[in-house]
């Protein structure tokens, strides 16, 4: 009724993760979603609740909103919170925490400046909405963090009116093939590896199975694993070549020693190529 005074069509889309994690659905939402901006059509969108299990669940709708923004290659995404923005520090709590008008990288540091739990109207708390910011701004969007307590908020922001926080999009952003490996698909289980492999990592090579120290959870062949070095932080994650159960067989051993453990078949000699691989920044490790 309210797009109606318009003349706008809207159209309801409901996504699970699944929607996300699998590629060929993942693609046929975009699609979707591609088709009706190109119709004229406002979706709007929410997680598929009916069909969602508590295991896997997107969390929060400002994790869907980043992964939606990602998913059309949004330029900008706006989220309205119950505050002005991001802040100092919790302004309900210290008087003296100011806003923070522009934010050009999600550190750690600004990280740190957000809440923990949401209110009755935010349900994920300042904290995913930073995170969200992240996961936008390297998928190449903007993000505005604002109050949407002010009904004008969105004709404000369009008409160029600086209002609440600025979150810069990343100039080297990832391509739409490396966000969907790193944002959307389910992560199944770690990689642990040691300092030459990361080092190797870090020169744009793949992960062979000599470098590898141990190998946790259960995951199968095409699955998205995190990988992590020998400090324990998250170095990237990536689209493995065999399941957990060979990768215990294997890990530590050379590429010759692959042919005494797989003598009737072809096998792939890198555990994750470098094309199905992403990397994090070192201060970003953490919390994506």
């Amino acid at each position: 009724q309210a797009f109606l005074r318009f003349q706008r069509p809207v159209a309801q889309i409901l996504l699970a993760p699944e929607d996300i994690s699998n590629r060929h659905k993942y693609l046929n939402a975009r699609n979707t979603l591609e088709t009706l901006l190109d119709l004229g059509v406002v979706p709007i969108v929410n997680e598929n609740d009916t069909v969602a299990i508590e295991e896997l669940k997107f969390g929060d709708n400002d994790r869907l909103s980043a992964l939606v923004a990602s998913l059309v290659d949004a330029q900008l995404l706006i989220i309205l919170s119950d505050v002005d923005g991001l802040f100092s520090a919790d302004p309900k709590k210290d008087p003296t925490a100011t806003l923070i008008p522009e934010v050009p990288r999600v550190s750690s540091d600004i990280e740190s400046m957000a809440g923990g739990e949401g209110t009755t109207v935010s349900t994920g708390g300042m904290k995913s909405k930073v995170l969200a910011a992240r996961i936008a701004s390297i998928s190449g969007a903007g993000v505005i963090l604002a109050s949407g307590k002010d009904f004008g908020i969105l004709h404000r922001i369009m008409h160029g009116e600086t209002v609440g926080t600025f979150f810069y999009p990343q100039p080297e952003t990832l391509k739409n093939r490396k966000r969907w490996i790193a944002f959307g698909m389910m992560i199944h289980g770690k990689i642990f590896i040691d300092f030459g492999a990361a080092e190797a990592l870090l020169q744009n090579k793949s992960l062979l199975p000599a470098g590898i120290r141990k190998v946790t959870g259960t995951f199968d062949v095409g699955d998205c694993v995190e990988i992590m070095d020998e400090t324990g932080c998250l170095m990237g994650r990536g689209m493995v070549n065999y399941s957990s159960t060979e990768l215990k067989k294997i890990h530590g051993l050379h590429s010759t020693e692959l042919r005494v453990i797989f003598p009737d078949r072809i096998f792939e000699e890198e555990v994750i190529h470098i094309d199905n691989m992403v990397l994090f920044h070192r201060e970003e490790k953490e919390n994506v």
